[in-house]
């Protein structure tokens, strides 16, 4: 993991671009994983089934390890990689754009295909509103009741969100830390060895 924040989009963007009696209609949707981005996919071309071509880029991640372009029947690369290069010129993951083409009868060449499908693409993602937000990690925290104003002090100094917590002789509750906050979290307890601090998973 590289960092421990990225940007994406908060809600649904759409965009417009007409050439040459062609219609360029762009999509931009938050997505969470392929099978979401599968989802979506069959519900555009169900919703506009009557459309030449549904060509579309996704990438995914918080290091945007994950990604794909499709040009969906038009020539190489005209389609696909330019929606793709909106995503990456905006520094954006978990984000899924599609572009339906109804055909106007005119071919547009290679040139005219990239800068009406680059276009389409940029007008959805600038009407959607883009958001940091962060990777967190899950911890369990066990403690006696007496370690309880350590616990609490830490967390609050930190700013850390809890839950699960359950108060008794031998207590525990749940911690969400930013990922970059996790080894600063970790050394705050070294001092307490009666508290244990477990890491669970990613979220």
């Amino acid at each position: 993991m590289k960092a421990d924040n990225y940007l994406t989009i908060k809600q649904r963007g759409e965009g417009l671009y007409k050439e040459k009696g062609s219609k360029f209609i762009g999509f931009a949707l938050p997505v969470e994983s392929e099978d979401h981005i599968k989802g979506e996919l069959e519900s555009i071309r169900k919703n506009f089934h009557d459309a030449r071509h549904h060509c579309y880029a996704w990438r995914l991640g918080p290091d945007m390890e994950l990604y794909r372009a499709n040009d969906d029947g038009e020539p190489g690369n005209s389609a696909g990689k330019p929606i793709l290069g909106q995503i990456e010129s905006r520094k954006l993951t978990n984000v899924l754009v599609v572009v339906v083409r109804y055909f106007g009868g005119t071919l547009l060449g290679v040139g005219g295909l990239i800068n009406a499908y680059r276009t389409a693409a940029s007008e959805a993602l600038d009407r959607s509103v883009i958001v940091k937000k962060y990777v967190y990690q899950g911890y369990a925290i066990r403690f006696e009741y007496a370690d309880m104003n350590v616990v609490m002090t830490i967390l609050k100094d930190m700013n850390i969100e809890q839950s699960e917590q359950r108060f008794e002789l031998n207590c525990s509750l749940m911690a969400k830390v930013k990922k970059g906050q996790a080894k600063p979290f970790l050394k705050s307890f070294e001092p307490y060895p009666g508290i244990k601090v477990e890491y669970l998973y990613d979220i």
